[in-house]
């Protein structure tokens, strides 16, 4: 094994901390310094989790204190496959930012930059972390960082947004703080795996409480309607960048905290039927809303809250071919809404508006731009070749096996309603005549790169995509079974 998780968090956070001292030796140091950390954490992910799908999961115990009684941080195929996609879009992110707009001042830059690492240090925290008042100290870190990021062109609007943000996260910080302490009253722990071990001595009542409350914290931060009224303004008002962390790395942070707590910590028999019920309102109202949309950043983030809902809905089936399904939604999710929020940030560039007319006739101008914004679109909606196809595939399998033909038949309709108002966008991309005075903004070259790896990932899942079913099959089988995370945890104090 080479290297330990404990360096996902100690890096990151020491390198932000140090960004505004190196800045002041070289200006240049506060934009290189993120991708150099980024690319090492990429090579530590890659190793570790090549380690766990052989060796089984690393529980690494902080300053020698064993669990319960100690933090701890747990590495296995479940989690090393998330930390390992949140680090590997993060550094496409800082890529893509490196010469983006307004950071390209120092000032900026640093603040910019500085929050970017602070933002994936907590979501790979809230993923590692083997206790739940970390996860909370975790949570506050990402939702900080969130809310400068949505503020970061100063404005009206943008402060606007942010202030939703930080009221709906105020309301999520407190819902979770009560979740912990009903469970710290009754049970006498924070540790996860000891808290499962435990859970059937906790009173019915204060178990459905505390539950409710971590959903409806935790579900603040993944979007779930009707939890979710900060999100189309943040995406709208945060930089191009910045909509592709939230929906590639944020959110997945916090869909994953949901699922560790509906599939391990708690043994509630009706949770997984709430994950249903509401994945699937959430996937509804955010696909009716997106259809009624003219701004393109409002479509890509209520598009974005509805494939949250269908990967609730693939979690609530409870069966390992759920959470097969899910994870493959959430791999092709976070790849493919990348892409559109890069591409479509160069396609309304210069746009103050940034409505979807203002895209017509763009591929005469930026063809490699309008070509990735189509192939992203292509495989969101579940379009053959391309990887999305997959991953509805992999939910329509499950939800046949569980006998669930309604939900078979939700996924084919929303797939049309998304057909819908993507080829809307795509149809004015290639076939309408440019008419706005918005001036084409051409990707700067680690732009243009950062979209090519994902269009070029989306292509090789869709025509190869045992590429990546052999962990997430592995990963879907870890999180079902709940006590060998028990053993792998408890066991250290032995």
């Amino acid at each position: 094994m080479v290297g330990t998780p404990v360096l996902f968090i100690a890096i990151p956070l020491m390198a932000a901390f140090l960004m505004p001292l190196l800045g002041m030796i070289w200006k240049e140091l506060v934009r290189i310094v993120p991708g150099l950390v980024l690319t090492y954490l990429l090579i530590l992910a890659v190793n570790l989790l090549d380690y766990v799908m052989v060796h089984g999961p690393i529980v690494e115990v902080i300053a020698g204190w064993v669990p319960p009684i100690g933090i701890n941080l747990v590495f296995s195929v479940f989690s090393g496959f998330l930390v390992t996609l949140m680090i590997f879009l993060g550094l496409l992110v800082w890529a893509y930012s490196y010469r983006f707009k307004r950071n390209v001042d120092y000032e900026p830059a640093l603040k910019y930059f500085l929050m970017l690492m602070m933002l994936i240090t907590g979501s790979v925290g809230i993923v590692l972390t083997g206790d739940i008042f970390n996860m909370f100290v975790f949570i506050e870190i990402t939702s900080i960082s969130a809310y400068g990021l949505t503020a970061f062109y100063k404005g009206r609007n943008s402060a606007e947004a942010s202030f939703k943000y930080v009221m709906m996260g105020s309301i999520a910080s407190t819902f979770l703080l009560l979740a912990i302490m009903i469970i710290y009253s009754q049970l006498g722990t924070l540790n996860m795996a000891d808290i499962a071990r435990k859970i059937h001595l906790m009173n019915p009542t204060y178990k459905i409480i505390s539950y409710i409350f971590f959903v409806t914290a935790l579900g603040i931060e993944a979007e779930i309607f009707p939890l979710n009224g900060w999100a189309p303004d943040a995406y709208a008002e945060a930089p191009g960048p910045v909509g592709a962390a939230f929906a590639g790395i944020v959110v997945k942070a916090a869909v994953y905290a949901i699922i560790r707590y509906t599939y391990t910590i708690f043994d509630l028999s009706g949770s997984f039927n709430f994950l249903i019920i509401i994945g699937m309102i959430t996937l509804i109202v955010a696909e009716t809303a997106a259809i009624r949309q003219e701004k393109l950043k409002r479509m890509l983030a209520y598009s974005s809250i509805g494939q949250m809902g269908l990967v609730l809905v693939a979690f609530g089936f409870g069966t390992q071919e759920g959470v097969f399904a899910a994870l493959f939604m959430i791999l092709n999710h976070a790849i493919t809404k990348s892409l559109l929020f890069f591409s479509g940030s160069y396609l309304v560039y210069n746009s103050t508006d940034k409505k979807i007319t203002e895209v017509n006739g763009m591929s005469k101008y930026l063809p490699i731009t309008s070509l990735l914004f189509a192939i992203g679109a292509f495989t969101i909606v579940g379009l053959p070749p391309f990887a999305g196809f997959w991953s509805k595939l992999s939910i329509m399998t499950a939800a046949a096996d569980s006998n669930m033909i309604l939900i078979m038949a939700l996924v084919l309709i929303v797939s049309v309603v998304e057909l819908v108002y993507y080829l809307r966008v795509v149809n004015r991309i290639y076939f309408f005549k440019k008419e706005a005075a918005v001036e084409p903004k051409k990707p700067t070259f680690n732009a243009l790169f950062v979209m090519l790896v994902l269009g070029a990932l989306i292509l090789l899942i869709g025509f190869y995509p045992d590429v990546v079913t052999g962990i997430l099959h592995k990963a879907s089988a870890g999180l079902m079974d709940k006590s060998q995370y028990i053993h792998n945890v408890l066991s250290l104090r032995q």
